[in-house]
């Protein structure tokens, strides 16, 4: 087996830098909503975590019943967070998966 060619190497690992750069822009620009109780209390995020949003329907609004609420509340959030993080794999996933296939497989740490 040869010596891999370290020039192209370098140019491939740019292209990626660069993707990668993109991807991540995308992902800070764009938006998912996460949901719980049939929609009753809504999230809205960046698929790279910050918080836009909340939405509360008034009819889980009960004083008596807070516990309820916050069950909502977290679900929704969990909800938004799985579907950032399917939106980073779709946009990531392509980009990072490309780093095995550069190195040629020379061992270098993270690239195995």
């Amino acid at each position: 087996m040869g010596q891999p060619d370290m020039h192209m190497i370098l140019q491939q690992a740019q292209k990626m830098q660069r993707q990668l750069a993109a991807a991540q822009e995308q992902l800070a620009n764009t938006e998912v909503t996460g949901q719980a109780g049939g929609g009753l209390v809504q999230v809205t995020r960046t698929a790279s975590g910050e918080l836009r949003g909340i939405t509360i329907d008034p009819k889980v609004v009960d004083p008596d019943d807070v516990e309820t609420l916050q069950d909502l509340v977290l679900g929704a959030l969990a909800d938004a967070e799985r579907a950032a993080k399917e939106l980073q794999h779709q946009k990531l996933g392509g980009v990072a998966g490309g780093l095995g296939e550069l190195t040629g497989g020379l061992g270098l740490p993270g690239f195995e």
